[in-house]
């Protein structure tokens, strides 16, 4: 009897002590979570002043030409369907429209103008003191095709309707031009490398204001991206014998690319949430959000691996787990009986920022596993380095606090665009490439970049206007060790 009374007693404290750990451990969590603040997570102005500046307030006629002024600009359709397949004579109208629009911009005496490789702008905005690094503002001209039988407007009218204003390159991206590419941003930044300029910071779109789609926050969240997925798009062919139809042999070039095909889609690219950028962006989200998130995402050190099985359902937030997989072009066959002599398809990949285009590629050999598909790299771009967002990055701080004051119930957090944008081109002239436009998207406006029906607010518009008004004003009076000087590509 005393035998099993110790035994007993052992396992009574045994008990105990789990459940002390257990305690312990929880307080530690809880403790972490309501004091937990990540660099660069301090509210907009908190550690320094902007000093004063004017209201950035529109009478109703400024408003009207703003508009109109916009509406002017999506109706030239200058749509660049490859790299070189532009829009020439639409690119040039944009350029002589300009002016009509801006003439005070294009006659003061402050603001020099370029044109550069034929089609594309540069305006520098000369500072009180010419010592100081100046920062640079980019947008681009060229939109994607448009189908005009699936949009409920025109694409190129510039309807307004019910508040918004229709068209493409209202959020992709003509918005943030009326306040590149490689025949645009490539050679404006050899120029500005040429002479040998060096950046602040740069501020190009690719990401946004995200309204009810980050799973348990209750208030929007501007992102602003501090780096880029980059991609590596490769052709898949098979070839074989050709014949008639009727007597088929047991695989053809077509199903036998569709089995590699079908392999890929069907074993993604593994997990590497917490191993990147993404991190971040949760961290800087985790005291907004709802119990148990806030918890989770405080101690992303313990939860990584469940939050990465968690995004990866949704393909919004797959894309920021992992590098992703998307078929995009499959061709193959020459007559209805006649067995394809061979079959090819595009297989575009956009790498998470800790997975290299090397790696990828011995993961996809490994992947199909079938010597008679060939396998030809066609594009390669790795990822970009990440940007600092702590609280003495001058380039991150001052589009936060600009931020905050033109949407002020908005959460702000560091972000990871998953797209590709023109900021790789000026790698060379600055480490700060930043990535935002204050355009509002809710869960149903995602699909409208690059496609059906895009459209923008007309009350969003007017804040894009204040939002670069502002950012300009932030960047003169943050501090008069920081740069008064601006460039704007447009």
């Amino acid at each position: 009897m005393k035998n099993i009374k110790g035994k007993v007693k052992v396992a009574a404290i045994i008990v105990l002590l789990l459940v002390s750990v257990f305690l312990i451990f929880l307080s530690a969590l809880l403790i972490r979570t309501y004091t937990f603040s990540p660099a660069g997570s301090q509210a907009p102005g908190s550690r320094r002043s902007v000093g004063t500046a004017p209201a950035a307030n529109f009478t109703l006629q400024e408003r009207h030409q703003l508009l109109a002024n916009l509406k002017g600009a999506l109706r030239i359709a200058t749509v660049s369907r490859s790299p070189d397949d532009l829009s020439p004579a639409a690119l040039a109208q944009f350029g002589d429209y300009l002016p009509t629009v801006f003439p005070t911009v294009f006659s003061s005496d402050l603001v020099q103008h370029e044109v550069i490789a034929n089609y594309s702008h540069l305006f520098t905005v000369h500072g009180s003191n010419d010592s100081l690094q100046p920062y640079m503002l980019i947008a681009h001209l060229d939109v994607v095709p448009a189908s005009a039988e699936e949009w409920e407007v025109p694409p190129f009218s510039a309807e307004e309707w019910n508040g918004y204003l229709y068209g493409r390159g209202t959020l992709d991206d003509k918005s943030s031009v009326m306040v590149g590419g490689n025949s645009g941003a490539r050679n404006i930044a050899r120029v500005l490398q040429s002479r040998g300029t060096k950046l602040s910071f740069l501020l190009d779109e690719g990401s946004a204001i995200f309204n009810g789609i980050i799973p348990g926050l209750d208030q929007p969240a501007a992102l602003i991206a501090t780096s880029e997925k980059g991609y590596v798009t490769i052709g898949l062919s098979v070839s074989t014998g050709t014949g008639h139809s009727s007597m088929p042999p047991k695989e053809t070039s077509i199903g036998i690319l569709a089995a590699a095909v079908s392999k890929l889609e069907n074993n993604p690219m593994p997990r590497m949430f917490g191993q990147g950028p993404e991190s971040g962006l949760f961290e800087h989200l985790s005291s907004q959000l709802r119990f148990p998130l806030n918890v989770v995402m405080a101690n992303l050190w313990l939860f990584s691996s469940l939050v990465g099985r968690m995004m990866e359902k949704e393909p919004s937030t797959n894309a920021i787990v992992r590098t992703t997989t998307a078929v995009t072009e499959f061709h193959a066959g020459v007559k209805e009986n006649v067995i394809a002599p061979f079959a090819r398809a595009t297989v575009n990949f956009r790498l998470h920022p800790a997975h290299t285009p090397e790696e990828l590629l011995r993961q996809v050999k490994n992947i199909i596993s079938d010597e008679r598909v060939k396998i030809d790299v066609l594009k390669n771009s790795p990822s970009l380095p990440l940007s600092s967002y702590d609280d003495n990055s001058f380039g991150y701080q001052v589009i936060k606090v600009t931020i905050g004051n033109i949407f002020p119930e908005v959460a702000i957090a560091p972000g990871l665009c998953i797209a590709s944008t023109d900021t790789k081109h000026y790698q060379n002239l600055t480490n700060e490439l930043y990535r935002f436009s204050p355009v509002i998207l809710k869960k149903e406006d995602l699909s409208r970049i690059h496609g059906v029906n895009e459209r923008i607010s007309v009350k969003n518009y007017e804040e894009f206007v204040k939002f670069y008004f502002r950012l300009m004003q932030h960047s003169d009076l943050w501090s008069p060790a920081f740069s008064h000087c601006a460039s704007r590509d447009l």
